[in-house]
Formats: C-alpha cells, structure tokens, sequence
C-alpha cells in the first residue's frame, strides 16, 4: 500500500497522481492523506517529481472536473479523483460521466461546490470599515467546501474600485481596487478584521426584516433549501428565523403580517379564511 499526503491542493495531488500513474500504480493500491484524514507518519512516502517527458494522456476536460470537484471537503476526496484518473488513462472515458458511479459522484461534488459559489454570492455580507491601511469593507464567511478563490472575482464586479477583505476560518483574500491578494491560509490579522461588526447597520437590517417577514407566504421547507440551517449563524437574520417560524406557528399567519406592522393604528382587513 501506497501512503501519499496531499499538502498543495489539486496541482500537488495533480503531480503525484501523475508519479503514480506513471509507476503503474493501481487506486486499490494508494492511501490519500490530507488535513481531513488522520495522519499517518510512518506509513507516509515522498514521492518523486512527475517527469514531464513521462507520456499520460488524459483530456482536458476531465482534469478541469477533477479540479473543481477537488474543492468538496469529504474525507478520501482524493481517493475518488485518482479512481477516475487511472480509468480515464486506461481508457475507459465513461469513468467521467454521470451514468458512471464513480463519475456520478464526481458530478454530484461538482453540483455541491457550484451551490456553494451561490451561496457565498447571495449572503455574504460586507461590514463597512476602512480607515489608514484598512479595506473599505471586510465581511468573514464560512463556506463547507473551498471556493473562496474562485468566487471573490464576482466581488470586485459588483464593488467597483472600493476595497474590500474576505476571510475564512481557512482562507482569505483582500482587494485593493485593482488586484487580488488571496492567502490558502488567512492571517489571523485578516480574520480578526473580518470578524469586525457593525452594529448601527445590522440593526437596522433586523428591523427591516422583522417588518416585511411575512407569516403567511412563509414555508419552512423552502426556507432551509435556500437559507440551509448550518448558514443560519453567519447572516444577521439568522438568529431571528426561528421566532419568526414558531410565531407563524402560533398564529401569526392569520394576522398576516408581522407583529411589529399589525400593533401600529390602522385599518385592518381580513383574510378570506377568516370571514
């Protein structure tokens, strides 16, 4: 058995699968190890540099799926990769596809990392700073798999020239309004200012939420499938949604509105159910 630790990510896992597939060494025959696995000191092996002038032939556009599914945080990730690699460079291209088992689940981690990009996109949310030497905006995220690199250029799109730091509890990367300084591991500096809240803004925020949350077009399950429960701590309105729910529960539905809306003086007029 092979022991083979992956330090660099995908283009240091990317070599040594070469070495290996160069070796001839089948998956059956290969332990991946990385920060997600135990470690295993002794059983651990250096391998070689991949020889450029060794011949392995696999297309482009499997090695393109095998990167982006390398950014799902799973136990054996690697394993998975070099499974399909080694069937792809033996011939059998089907080892990529959907209709494959193990390209089945290749494209089920592509799909996850893909929602992930999303929802990084649509609930990070920046915490004015700046200041000498400072960001603009800083705001701290935690994703479940690794896509901080990849996803931070829609930032600078919707910024414009402002500068703006994201942090995570493994990565971070900084805009200074015209280049990207991206860290695999963030400082704690970073992270601390990350961590930076706005207490006046998020306040505000909350009050506009409670106000136009509305009980009666609420459904639960909708909810986690857009918002999934583990991102609930990460976005001010998190710590808000489960009285919301068991007010809706209770019988904020039949009022229609929420109750910060139905105390103030008014007309107020009745739902069909109710007449």
């Amino acid at each position: 058995m092979r022991c083979v630790r992956v330090d660099g990510g995908f283009a240091d896992w990317r070599d040594k699968a070469r070495t290996l597939l160069h070796e001839g060494v089948p998956p059956a025959l290969v332990s991946w190890r990385d920060e997600l696995m135990p470690a295993d000191l002794f059983a651990e092996e250096a391998l070689a540099r991949y020889a450029p002038g060794s011949q392995v032939t696999v297309p482009r556009q499997v090695l393109e799926l095998l990167e982006r599914a390398a950014r799902f945080r799973v136990a054996e990730r690697w394993a998975l990769l070099y499974r399909i690699l080694w069937r792809v460079a033996q011939g059998d291209a089907a080892a990529a596809l959907p209709g494959d088992p193990d390209g089945s689940e290749l494209h089920l981690r592509i799909k996850a990392v893909g929602r992930e990009i999303h929802q990084l996109h649509a609930l990070l949310r920046f915490v004015p700073l700046g200041g000498a030497g400072l960001p603009d905006y800083v705001a701290w995220f935690e994703p479940e798999h690794e896509v901080l690199d990849v996803a931070c250029g829609h930032f600078a799109e919707r910024m414009g020239r402002h500068s703006w730091l994201i942090a995570t509890s493994r990565d971070g990367v900084w805009y200074d309004g015209e280049r990207f300084d991206y860290r695999a591991e963030a400082p704690d500096e970073w992270q601390t200012l990350a961590r930076t809240p706005d207490p006046e803004g998020q306040a505000l925020w909350l009050a506009y939420y409670r106000s136009t949350f509305n009980p009666t077009r609420v459904n639960p399950q909708a909810l986690r499938q857009h918002l999934p429960q583990r991102l609930w701590q990460q976005v001010p309105e998190g710590r808000l949604i489960p009285a919301l729910l068991v007010q809706a529960r209770m019988g904020a539905q039949r009022a229609g509105q929420a109750p910060e809306v139905s105390v103030r003086p008014g007309k107020r007029i009745r739902l069909r159910q109710q007449d």
